[in-house]
């Protein structure tokens, strides 16, 4: 909403911000000091150290009524995006653009894209529309392949919401944030439930693991979305919250890797 990426080192306390051509969906590492971004109305690529944008995918036609949300990059590092309906309307697709430029559409009729995420061998694709309350689950191939048919790997309505963003830890386990109850759970790759957190705000939207020893979870939290649908009553609501403890460790993120200009593919 406010069209700000933020960049904390949280070992110095320094902080950096860049200002987006767009509302901003997500945001995953590329290589070369770039970072790639899902904004209101494409896939970018960002220099962190210009603060300039590059667009590397728009869907042509233009559509206002559409924008991209959530992103991650794959075990192979291309980058994954999901479009939803402003109006959370049935109108958002899958997206997947690797370094070359080349994109595929893996779901349609999707209204709001979340849960974004892979196991850690790469051959498991996790993803929901936050309004089905559904986490599913596909076969996913290391190579430019189609994605198997979907299972159903957990039903979130059991604890009250849909999910939010997610995140899979070195054991496989997926973690995501309960938006609706104010909670994070991690299942097990069978899909059980192993752990029921209190968040650290009343809407935890996204979570990754960091630090040194990848053992600290970071939580990203709504103030307000900008659409009514989530405002936060919580003191600390909109803010970044880091927890220890756990005894689980994350597993780094592949960075997206651009190819260079005028290579094709």
């Amino acid at each position: 909403v406010s069209r700000l990426i933020r960049c904390l080192d949280p070992a110095s306390g320094e902080m950096h911000r860049w200002r987006t051509p767009s509302m901003i969906g997500s945001v995953a590492l590329a290589e070369g000091n770039g970072l790639v971004c899902g904004l209101a109305d494409g896939i970018w690529l960002m220099d962190r150290a210009t603060g300039d944008f590059t667009p590397l995918f728009r869907p042509e036609p233009a559509d206002p009524a559409i924008r991209f949300n959530d992103g991650k990059t794959d075990r192979q590092g291309r980058f994954l995006c999901g479009s939803m309906g402003v109006h959370a309307d049935p109108l958002g697709s899958l997206w997947r653009l690797d370094g070359a430029g080349r994109t595929r559409v893996f779901a349609t009729g999707i209204r709001i894209s979340n849960a974004l995420s892979f196991s850690p061998d790469g051959r498991i694709m996790y993803f929901a529309d936050s309004l089905e309350r559904v986490i599913r689950a596909w076969p996913y191939g290391p190579a430019d392949a189609d994605i198997g048919a979907p299972r159903v790997f957990v039903d979130t309505a059991l604890w009250g919401s849909g999910p939010d963003g997610a995140t899979v830890d070195s054991e496989g386990c997926l973690w995501t944030c309960l938006i609706q109850v104010g909670k994070i759970a991690r299942f097990t790759p069978d899909g059980e439930l192993d752990r029921l957190l209190d968040a650290p705000t009343d809407l935890p939207s996204s979570l990754a693991f960091g630090g040194p020893d990848m053992a600290t979870l970071y939580v990203t939290s709504i103030m307000d979305s900008g659409s009514g649908r989530a405002i936060s009553r919580h003191p600390k609501g909109g803010c970044l919250h880091a927890i220890e403890g756990l005894g689980a460790t994350g597993i780094p993120e592949t960075p997206f890797n651009p190819a260079p200009p005028g290579s094709g593919g």
